[in-house]
């Protein structure tokens, strides 16, 4: 009982930031621009948005499974992405529930029993593996940026960029020996998928007839990417927003644009997601490779 309203309270909580930080939001800007930047979107680049959103949602779901394979957890990739969709679902639309990280992690667990300290390490890295490249990526934008204020760290962003690599490297290396074996593909896939949502945003800055400042764009997004990881809010909602609304200040760009690109990206997520309700009701048999 005590566990039940621990959740219930977090999720409130959560629900309570979310709603804060949209009112503020819209306490800056005027909700009527937001609405017409979307109202004048092209639905052709949109429907790209949203494919290559999917594409990236693919990778990251094989990326997953090159994990739990080293972990003795040999998922077919179809039974693998049932899963990852229904996990994105619990993540935007069942907050107050099991979180769609947890329900993989206690899935896998009950079909292969590998291990809880193993299937924990193999979604710890999986998610920080997806960090460090929107930290790379970012880093990268922001060295070909030609904005004032992101030239001003321009030697922090180069000496970042294998600093980081060296050390999420260490980290594997000292804690997570097990899946050392797949530290590079991992990257690998992990560069495919942030590069398929920049691709994605790219079309929605396109959609949005953006034609100006679009690595500085591409930049906040993946920054807000990062702070929305943070589990403060509902799905990222709100966090997300409000890092592209103050990313606008500090670089100049038009802030209705940047919360209706935010908003844009928000709604793709949550109709892709909104497709894992079909595993909610009939939950994914997890098949073994042969």
């Amino acid at each position: 009982m005590t566990e039940k309203l621990r959740i219930k309270g977090i999720t409130a909580l959560k629900i309570v930031v979310s709603a804060v930080l949209i009112y503020f939001i819209f306490t800056k800007i005027e909700l009527k621009d937001v609405l017409q930047t979307l109202k004048k979107s092209d639905p052709l680049y949109l429907s790209l948005a949203v494919l290559f959103f999917v594409l990236s949602k693919a990778i990251s779901a094989f990326r997953t499974n090159l994990y739990f394979h080293q972990i003795g957890a040999p998922l077919t990739q179809s039974s693998n992405l049932k899963l990852s969709l229904l996990g994105m679902f619990y993540n935007l639309f069942l907050p107050g529930g099991i979180g769609g990280d947890a329900y993989k992690g206690y899935a896998v667990q009950k079909a292969y029993q590998p291990g809880t300290k193993k299937v924990v390490s193999s979604i710890l890295l999986d998610r920080l593996s997806g960090m460090l490249l929107l930290f790379v990526y970012a880093c990268v934008l922001a060295i070909l940026s030609k904005n004032t204020f992101l030239q001003n760290f321009y030697g922090l962003f180069i000496a970042a960029i294998p600093l980081s690599v060296l050390v999420f490297w260490f980290v594997n290396r000292t804690f997570f020996a097990t899946l050392m074996p797949v530290f590079w593909k991992s990257l690998g896939f992990s560069a495919m998928v942030q590069l398929a949502q920049l691709i994605s945003v790219l079309f929605i800055l396109k959609a949005l007839s953006v034609s100006l400042d679009t690595v500085e764009y591409l930049f906040v997004f993946l920054i807000s990417s990062i702070v929305s990881v943070i589990p403060l809010t509902i799905g990222g909602i709100g966090s997300r927003e409000v890092t592209f609304l103050y990313g606008a200040k500090w670089l100049g760009l038009d802030e209705s644009t940047s919360v209706g690109v935010s908003f844009a990206f928000f709604l793709i997520t949550a109709l892709i997601s909104l497709f894992g309700v079909i595993y909610h009701f009939k939950k994914p048999k997890l098949e073994s490779v042969a």
